[in-house]
Formats: structure tokens, C-alpha cells, sequence
């Protein structure tokens, strides 16, 4: 086989938090990607015994030089041509998106076809839960490098420090932010009750809406970030991978809404990643640089 003929790489570095019982940071996005036929490098940044949304819990951050160093090894391995994206996620230290960011500028310099997935988890509706210089760490040294973004709105909102009350406000900051794909959760929908993601590129945007569940469990963002990336690895265009993504996610989330829990049971229902059934409403959206033409 020549190497024009290889398959492209499908492992995933998948670097983020990990917990003992939960479907959150790594232990979603690991489950969801290997679900879907990739092999994963999973690199805890912090170590707890549950969400800290529970109570209060151990948390276990690496040293930061054994991190970096950890990560060094990665950079070197004789392995790393199998690998054809990395996602970061929630980050225990500032010195940590350091190292993530010198990793994925080693990898893309060797494949400039890989893809890197920035999930800057930061907060939510209550504010910042990480310190800011954490914060403004991924902002600076991780949003400017990554092919794809996922905040939520209120990342979004802390990163470009504006309200983002409407579609066409998030549009407008995920342009701004930086990265040319922009995939932003608990977006505001258009459709009564529901809530939606809102998909941007350079030239497109979509928007996929489904009824709003009252306190939902964490690890959505985790498992989104996750299913789109492996959606785009299998080739699919933005909007059907937002279509199906969308799904995927709200079917594990009301499924496990029926049922009570109190951490989305992805074990459960692994069917829903890859032939969801769930009803998403899409809608292409009036993108903000065909304005600017007018």
C-alpha cells in the first residue's frame, strides 16, 4: 500500500479531566470516540472521585513538570503517526495549556492535516469555576491554535467579554474568537422551550434546536465535543455532523432524564452514538459576512 493509499491516522489524544464514578471529561469523550472505532490516548489533567457538582471531593492535579514531561513523552513516541486529532478539555493548571499547546504545535508541524479540538471548559451560567489566569491561559495559548472550538455561550461570553442574548450575537463572537469552527453549546434557540447548538464557519452557520431538560447531568459538553469530532473524522460535512451530533447527545440525555440519573448513562444507551433516533430542528442561518456584502 502506498502512502497515498494508507487510511488517515484515527487515534485521538483525548486530554481532560477524569473521575472514578461519572461520565465527565475524559471518561465520556474516551467511551464516545472508542464507541466509535478510534483508538484513544487518554491524559488525565486532574483526578477526582466525582463531579465536583456533587460536594466536595480529593482533587489529584498532576505536578506540572511531570505533566509537561508526560506530554514530552507523547511528543516522542514512536506511535504518533497514528494520531489524527487532539481535544483538550478541562485543564487542573495554566502550566498545563503550556504543554498542551507544545504538543499539538509538534504534532501538526509532522501532520498538517491534524485536527485540534479545543473544549474550553471554563463555566458556566454561575461564572468562571476555574482561576482566570487557567482561563485566560486557554484563551491565549490554546483557542489560537485550534482547528475547532466548543465552548458553551457562557464561555463564549467570558472569552469575548460581551452578552451573547441572540443567535446572531454568538455568531458574530465565534467569529470573532478565532478559531474557523466554532460549535457553541446551550446556544439560544428559536423554537419555544428549546435550547440549541449553534455551528459557525468562516461562511456557514447552523443552528440545531431541541427541547430544553431542566437540570441536566454534566459531561454534555465533554460528549458533544467528542461526537462531532469523531463525525468529522468519518467524513461527514459540519451541518449533518452537527445534525447528528445535536441528536445523539439530547437522545443519551433524555433517555437518561427518564430515568433519574444523575450522570449521563452512555454505557446505557451507546446505540444513540452512532444511529441516533432523536427529532433535531435545523436551521441555516443568515451568516453575519454576507451582511457585510449586502
Amino acid at each position: 500500500m502506498s502512502l497515498q493509499d494508507a487510511p488517515p491516522p484515527r487515534a485521538v489524544i483525548v486530554i481532560s479531566s477524569h473521575v472514578a464514578r461519572g461520565s465527565v471529561g475524559n471518561r465520556a469523550a474516551v467511551f464516545a470516540l472508542e464507541t466509535l472505532g478510534h483508538p484513544v490516548w487518554a491524559v488525565p489533567t486532574v483526578i477526582l472521585p466525582w463531579h465536583p457538582g456533587h460536594g466536595r471531593a480529593t482533587r489529584i492535579v498532576p505536578d506540572d513538570a511531570a505533566f509537561a514531561a508526560l506530554i514530552g513523552d507523547l511528543e516522542g513516541a514512536p506511535w504518533v503517526g497514528e494520531v489524527g486529532a487532539v481535544l483538550s478539555g478541562y485543564l487542573g493548571s495554566a502550566a498545563q495549556a503550556e504543554s498542551v499547546a507544545r504538543l499539538v504545535a509538534s504534532l501538526k508541524a509532522r501532520n498538517p492535516g491534524l485536527r485540534y479540538v479545543c473544549d474550553p471548559v471554563i463555566g458556566d451560567s454561575g461564572g468562571l469555576y476555574v482561576p482566570e489566569a487557567l482561563a485566560a491561559a486557554i484563551r491565549d495559548r490554546l483557542l489560537p491554535l485550534a482547528d475547532i472550538a466548543t465552548p458553551n455561550r457562557f464561555e463564549l461570553q467570558w472569552i469575548v467579554q460581551a452578552a451573547l442574548d441572540t443567535p446572531r450575537a454568538v455568531m458574530e463572537a465565534a467569529l470573532m474568537a478565532g478559531p474557523p469552527t466554532m460549535l457553541v453549546t446551550s446556544a439560544p434557540a428559536m423554537m419555544a422551550g428549546g435550547i440549541g447548538n449553534l455551528l459557525v464557519t468562516p461562511s456557514h452557520a447552523w443552528l440545531a434546536e431541541h427541547r430544553m431538560i431542566e437540570r441536566p447531568p454534566n459531561g454534555l459538553g465533554d460528549l458533544t465535543a467528542a461526537v462531532f469530532l469523531a463525525r468529522l473524522m468519518a467524513g461527514e460535512k459540519p451541518d449533518r455532523a452537527l445534525q447528528s451530533t445535536t441528536a445523539s447527545v439530547f437522545e443519551i440525555l433524555a433517555r437518561t432524564a427518564k430515568r433519574g440519573g444523575d450522570e449521563l448513562q452512555i454505557e446505557t444507551d451507546a446505540g444513540s452514538l452512532s444511529h441516533p433516533m432523536a427529532m433535531v430542528h435545523m436551521r441555516q442561518l443568515m451568516h453575519p459576512s454576507r451582511d457585510r456584502r449586502a
